[in-house]
C-alpha cells in the first residue's frame, strides 16, 4: 500500500464503516484499487486510449482485471500411463479436483499442502506425507479450467515445474486461456493435424492428447532454438505420432498441399494479453510492432489455407487485444479466401459467456481501421472468441474457428497413398538384430517370440506405445524412429523429430532412447525400478546421480510414483544413470531441501563425501 493510500484511509473510513463494512475489508479494497492504478501507469498511452475506445464504460473493469494476480494452470497428460495402467489424467484429475470458482479470482494465497499420492491394494488414496510452507504439486487442491479437458488451476505458491512428475511428463504447465484454441479445434483420433506456429509446445501436446496416438501430428516452428524446445516437450510428454519441423510456412505448404484435416495457427502477435503476466511486454509494445504482426499473420494464414483440405477446420488464435491482429486478421483473411466461413463457438457451454468478438472493434485500430472499408462484409465476427482478464480466470486471448468449403471425406490427390512415404526401411543386418534382442529381453510381448520377425517387432512396438500396429520404421544414420503409416515424405525438410525415437544402433548393442522410456507404459517393461517422489533419491536421479541397487542386471525403466522418467542400467550393484545430460536439473537441490516429506521407511541419502548412505526416517517438526 502506498503512503498516499494510507494518508487517505482516515479521511474516508468513517463513511465506509457507517454502512456496516469492516476496516480490514476497506483496506483490501483500497489496496486493490491502488494496484489497478499502478498497473494503469505502466500501460502505454496509445494502448490505453485504444482500449478505452473499444470498451467504453467497461474500461475500468478491464483495468481492475489487469490488477489481479495472474492465474496458473497445468494440463494432466492422458497419454502418460502409470504402473497400474491408469493415465495421469485418470489418477490425478477426474473426481479429485474441484470446480473452478465462478467469480474471477486468482486464488486466496494460502500455503500449499504437499501430498504424495499412492494407490493401495484397494485402490484408495494414501497420503504418504503432508507438509506446510513447501513447494510441490498437490493434486487434491487443483480446480478445473472450465474450457479445457484435463486443465486445472494450481495455487500461486506452488511450483509444479520443480517436481519430478513434471520431468516424467505427467502434466504440462500452461496458461489457462492458452488451452482454449486446441479445444476449439475438436481433434479426433486418426486425423491429420498441423500446429503451424507450435513452440514451446503447449498446444501441440494438447492436440496429441486428443489424437490418442492415432493419426499424424506435424508441429512446426520457424525459429531453430524454439524448435528444439518444442521437440523436447514433445518427447517429455511421451508423444509418439508427432513430427517436429523447423521450416517456413511457405515451404511447408509446398510439401503438404491440401493434406491436413485440422490446422492450428497460434500466430506470433504483439502480446498485449500477457501485460498482466509479463510486465516486460509493456516495454516492448509499440504501434509499429502491432502493424508488423498483423502483416505477418496475413502471410501465415494464407499458407495455412493451402495446407487445409476441403471441409477441414482451422483455428486462428493470438494472445493480444489488438483489433488489427484479431478480428482484423480474420476479416482480411476472409476477404482473400471466400471459401472459408466463421463457425460459431459454444461459449456458454465452456464458461465463456460474454466473450464475443465484434466487428465494431475493427474501427479501433491504433493506426485507424483494422481493415479497409471494402473488406468488411458480414463475416459474423461476433462468433469469434475474446477472452478478457476481467471476465475469466486467465489472460487475454482471441480465437476464431474457420471452416473451408468442400467435402471432408472426398479424397484429394495430395492425400493419395502414392504421395506418402514408403519409409527408409532398416536393413535386416546385425545392427537391427541388436534392436530385436533388446526388445525381446526387456519388453513383455503379446505375440509369440518365435514369430516376432522384423515386421512383427515394429508392429508390436506400435501397439505397446499406443500408435497401433500400422506403423513404419525409418533410419537416420544409426538412429531408428517409428512413424505412422500416414506420415508423408519428409525429404528436403528440416526435421528435428520424424516420429518416436526408439534408440541408437551402436557397435554390438542397441541403446534405447529417452523418448522410448517416456512413451513406454511401465506395465510392459520387464524390469522396473520405482522411486517415491518424496524420496531425495528421485531428485538425485534427475540430477544424474547413480545409486546402489540389487537385482537382475540389465536395463531398468526408472519410474517416479509409477510413471516412467528414464532408463537405468544395473550392473555390479550400481544403477547407472542414463538420464540425458542436457535434461539434468541442477535446481532440484534447493527444492528438495525445502520439502519435508515424512518417510515411514528407511531411504538412501546422498552426500558428496560419503556417497549414498541408508538413513532412518526423521520426524520434521514443521509438519
Amino acid at each position: 500500500m502506498t503512503a498516499y493510500v494510507r494518508r487517505n484511509i482516515v479521511l474516508v473510513f468513517r463513511g465506509y464503516v457507517s454502512v456496516g463494512n469492516s476496516f480490514q475489508e476497506f483496506v483490501l479494497k483500497v489496496e486493490k484499487q491502488s494496484e489497478s492504478d499502478g498497473r494503469e501507469d505502466m500501460l502505454p498511452e496509445l494502448f490505453k486510449k485504444r482500449m478505452q475506445q473499444m470498451l467504453g464504460e467497461g474500461y475500468i473493469s478491464f483495468l481492475e482485471g489487469l490488477g489481479e494476480q495472474h492465474c496458473q494452470a497445468l494440463r494432466l497428460n492422458v497419454l502418460k500411463k502409470g504402473l497400474d495402467g491408469s493415465s495421469a489424467a485418470e489418477k490425478y484429475g477426474a473426481g479429485r479436483a474441484g470446480d473452478a470458482p465462478e467469480k474471477h479470482n486468482a486464488g486466496n494465497g494460502e500455503d500449499m499442502t504437499v501430498q504424495c499420492v499412492e494407490e493401495n491394494a484397494d485402490g484408495a488414496d494414501e497420503k504418504c506425507s503432508t507438509a506446510r510452507e513447501n513447494s510441490g504439486t498437490d493434486f487434491a487442491h487443483l480446480t478445473k479450467v472450465p474450457w479445457a479437458e484435463n486443465g486445472y488451476y494450481y495455487q500461486p505458491g506452488d511450483q509444479p515445474g520443480k517436481h519430478p512428475l513434471h520431468e516424467a511428463g505427467v502434466y504440462y504447465i500452461q496458461e489457462p486461456s492458452a488451452m482454449a484454441p486446441a479445444e476449439l479445434l475438436e481433434v479426433k483420433p486418426g486425423e491429420r493435424v498441423l500446429d503451424l506456429c507450435a513452440a514451446p509446445g503447449g498446444k501441440s501436446t494438447q492436440i496429441a492428447a486428443k489424437l490418442r496416438g492415432q493419426g499424424v501430428l506435424v508441429c512446426n516452428e520457424i525459429h531453430p532454438a524454439r524448435a528444439k524446445i518444442l521437440s523436447e516437450n514433445i518427447e517429455r510428454m511421451g508423444i509418439c505420432n508427432a513430427c517436429v519441423t523447423n521450416e517456413t510456412p511457405e515451404r511447408l505448404a509446398d510439401f503438404f498441399p491440401g493434406y491436413f484435416d485440422k490446422v492450428l495457427v497460434d500466430a506470433p502477435c504483439s502480446g498485449e494479453g500477457m501485460f498482466r503476466k509479463n510486465e516486460a511486454a509493456c516495454d516492448e509494445w509499440s504501434p509499429e510492432n502491432v502493424k508488423l504482426c498483423a502483416q505477418r499473420q496475413d502471410g501465415i494464414l494464407d499458407q495455412a489455407a493451402r495446407m487445409l483440405r476441403p471441409g477441414g477446420k482451422l483455428v486462428y488464435s493470438t494472445c493480444t487485444f489488438a483489433p488489427e491482429e484479431d478480428e482484423g486478421s480474420v476479416a482480411r483473411f476472409l476477404g482473400r479466401h471466400r471459401e472459408f466461413t466463421v463457425l460459431p463457438i459454444e461459449k456458454e457451454q465452456i464458461g465463456l459467456t460474454g466473450c464475443d468478438g465484434s466487428a465494431e472493434y475493427l474501427g479501433c485500430g491504433i493506426s485507424g481501421e483494422a481493415v479497409s472499408g471494402d473488406e468488411i462484409p458480414d463475416f459474423h465476427l461476433e462468433k469469434t472468441l475474446r477472452m478478457w482478464p476481467q471476465r475469466i480466470r486467465g489472460e487475454g486471448h482471441f480465437a476464431a474457428l474457420l471452416q473451408k468449403d468442400g467435402d471432408l471425406f472426398a479424397e484429394t490427390s495430395s492425400r493419395n497413398p502414392k504421395c506418402l512415404a514408403k519409409g527408409v526401411q532398416g536393413e535386416q543386418d546385425k545392427e537391427m538384430e541388436d534392436l530385436f534382442s533388446f526388445w525381446k529381453e526387456n519388453i513383455r510381448f503379446s505375440i509369440c517370440r518365435e514369430k516376432a520377425g522384423e515386421g512383427g517387432i515394429f508392429s508390436e512396438i506400435g501397439r505397446v506405445v499406443g500408435m497401433g500396429e500400422e506403423v513404419r520404421h525409418i533410419r537416420f544414420g544409426d538412429n531408428v524412429y517409428l512413424v505412422p503409416t500416414g506420415m508423408p515424405s519428409l525429404g528436403g525438410l528440416k526435421v528435428l523429430r520424424p516420429g518416436l525415437h526408439l534408440g541408437e544402433l551402436k557397435k554390438n548393442r542397441f541403446e534405447p532412447s529417452h523418448a522410448l522410456a517416456l512413451a513406454l507404459p511401465p506395465e510392459y517393461a520387464i524390469h522396473v525400478w520405482n522411486l517415491d517422489s518424496c524420496d531425495p533419491l528421485a531428485a538425485a536421479w534427475l540430477k544424474g546421480q547413480t545409486f546402489p541397487a540389487e537385482g537382475e542386471k540389465g536395463w531398468y525403466l526408472i519410474c517416479v510414483d509409477g510413471f516412467s522418467v528414464g532408463w537405468g542400467k544395473l550392473a555390479g550393484g550400481i544403477m547407472k544413470n542414463h538420464y540425458p545430460i542436457g535434461l539434468r536439473r541442477k535446481d532440484f537441490k534447493e527444492f528438495w531441501e525445502q520439502k519435508s516429506c515424512m518417510r515411514m521407511t528407511p531411504y538412501w541419502q546422498y552426500t558428496s563425501r560419503q556417497g549414498f548412505q541408508r538413513r532412518l526416517p526423521v520426524w520434521d517438526a514443521r509438519m
